[in-house]
C-alpha cells in the first residue's frame, strides 16, 4: 500500500469513529428499549440525556419508532450507520469487499429491523455484525497504518461516548491507554497535549467527564 492521501485518512478515522458510534448506542438502545416500552412515564428521555442527543421526539412511542431508523434525523443509528456505509464505499479498496460487506449487512439488519415484530433481534445481529468487521479488519487488512487509523477512530469515538455515558474510571484509562498507542503509530497530525491532559484527566477523583469530552474532541 502507498502513502495514504489525507482524503483517505479522515475516511478511514470517520468510518472507525461512526462504526463505533453505531455500536455502542445500539448496545446502549437494546439494553433500554424493554425498560422504555414497559414505562409509562417518558424515560427514553433519559436514554437521549445519556447520550447527548436533543429531544426532537416528543414521546417514547415517537422516539422508539424514530431514533433507529429515521434518515433525517442526524442522531439516529441509521445516520450514524449510512455516514460509516458511505465512508467505507470510498475506502473498499483499502479496507477489502469483506469488511465493506458487513457494514453493508449493518444496513440491512435495521431495514429489516424497521418492518419487524421483534426489531431486537436485528438490531442485535446489526451489533454482531459490527463486531465482524472489527475482526475481519483485524485479520485481512494488510496495511498496519489503515488498521491503526481506523482503531484510532474507534477509540477516540469510544472516548468520547464513555465520558458522556460517565463509564467507570477504569474502562476509560483503558481506552485512554489503548488510543495513546494507536494514534502514535497512526502517523495521524495530533495534538500531545490533549493526549497528556486525557492521562491526567482519567487518573483524577471524581472523574471530570465534562473535561474528558473537551479534550477529545480537540484531539486532531
Amino acid at each position: 500500500m502507498g502513502i495514504i492521501t489525507v482524503e483517505k485518512t479522515d475516511r478511514l478515522f470517520w468510518l472507525g469513529r461512526y462504526t463505533e458510534r453505531v455500536y455502542t448506542t445500539a448496545r446502549l438502545y437494546a439494553k433500554s428499549y424493554d425498560h422504555m416500552i414497559d414505562v409509562i412515564a417518558d424515560d427514553y428521555k433519559n436514554f437521549c440525556s445519556a447520550i447527548d442527543i436533543p429531544d426532537v421526539y416528543g414521546s417514547k412511542e415517537v422516539f422508539l419508532e424514530k431514533y433507529p431508523f429515521d434518515e433525517n434525523d442526524m442522531n439516529s443509528l441509521f445516520s450514524n450507520l449510512q455516514r460509516a456505509y458511505d465512508n467505507a464505499i470510498e475506502l473498499r479498496y483499502e479496507i477489502g469487499s469483506e469488511a465493506l460487506a458487513y457494514i453493508q449487512l449493518c444496513i440491512y439488519d435495521l431495514q429489516k429491523a424497521k418492518e419487524s415484530d421483534a426489531p431486537m433481534l436485528e438490531i442485535q445481529s446489526l451489533i454482531d455484525h459490527i463486531m465482524a468487521f472489527w475482526g475481519t479488519a483485524d485479520d485481512l487488512i494488510a496495511s498496519e497504518q489503515i488498521r491503526d487509523i481506523l482503531k484510532t477512530g474507534k477509540r477516540v469515538e469510544r472516548i468520547d461516548l464513555y465520558a458522556r455515558l460517565a463509564f467507570p474510571a477504569a474502562d476509560l484509562k483503558r481506552e485512554v491507554n489503548r488510543m495513546k498507542f494507536r494514534i502514535a503509530k497512526s502517523h495521524i497530525s495530533y495534538k500531545e497535549s490533549v493526549v497528556k491532559n486525557l492521562e491526567t484527566l482519567v487518573e483524577n477523583e471524581p472523574m471530570d467527564y465534562y473535561g474528558i469530552v473537551r479534550e477529545i474532541e480537540n484531539i486532531l
